[in-house]
């Protein structure tokens, strides 16, 4: 029995005593390079259709700055995620990317980055950033502290969303499968109609959440520059 209804989410998979906890984010290693080596299949196909998409929206954020090749980490970091996102949907597999130790090792180092370029290479664009224009000489005091505090909280935002997002639809789907043996075969049925529902909203999430977080990080680049 679980003693709480989040140790669901606790990274406690394990067969033979083998921890199995991020196995998870591995498998990806194994199944994504086989498309480069064989004949394109529509699988293929519209996989880079997908990227050349992404490739456009991320060119289009960073703007003339945008370098050859500089896209090419937010499409893996996209992919990444949708990839984690997809596999925590099937039974027995951990859901990596609902743990703040994947979520902040992602958000962390890329605000880290940005913030460590952005005031070696233009201090001044950096401070001027912290007093939006037109701001009352008054208040700018009150504007530079609360500037700073946001820019502060961005990787914790960014983690915490991503996280959050993921087990609030994983909790959903834990709740309802829980009252199952409960039920007659007439609410059973209506039950699992309405789960399917919901794997099919979690699968829409799971695209939505890794796309949100690869815009804002390259959002966040853009600031920088």
């Amino acid at each position: 029995m679980m003693t709480n209804l989040f140790s669901t989410f606790d990274p406690s998979t394990n067969i033979l005593n083998l921890s199995l906890n991020w196995l998870s984010t591995l498998i990806g290693i194994f199944m994504i390079p086989m498309m480069y080596w064989f004949i394109p299949s529509r699988y293929s196909m519209i996989w880079i259709n997908i990227i050349n998409i992404l490739h456009k929206e991320f060119k289009t954020l960073l703007g003339p700055y945008n370098y050859k090749g500089s896209t090419f980490i937010f499409i893996s970091l996209f992919s990444l995620i949708l990839f984690n996102n997809f596999m925590g949907l099937f039974p027995y597999i951990y859901t990596s990317s609902s743990h703040l130790s994947m979520t902040l090792s992602l958000a962390l180092p890329l605000w880290m980055t940005y913030m460590i370029f952005g005031w070696i290479n233009n201090t001044q664009y950096m401070f001027a950033h912290l007093v939006p224009q037109g701001t009352p000489p008054i208040l700018m005091p009150f504007m530079v502290m609360i500037e700073s505090i946001s820019n502060i909280i961005r990787p914790g935002t960014l983690a915490i969303r991503l996280a959050a997002n993921m087990i609030a639809g994983h909790l959903l789907l834990t709740l309802l499968g829980n009252t199952g043996p409960l039920m007659n075969s007439f609410l059973l049925s209506l039950l699992i109609m309405v789960q399917m529902l919901l794997l099919t909203l979690e699968f829409a999430v799971s695209i939505i959440q890794a796309y949100v977080f690869s815009i804002l990080s390259t959002l966040y680049s853009s600031e920088v520059i």
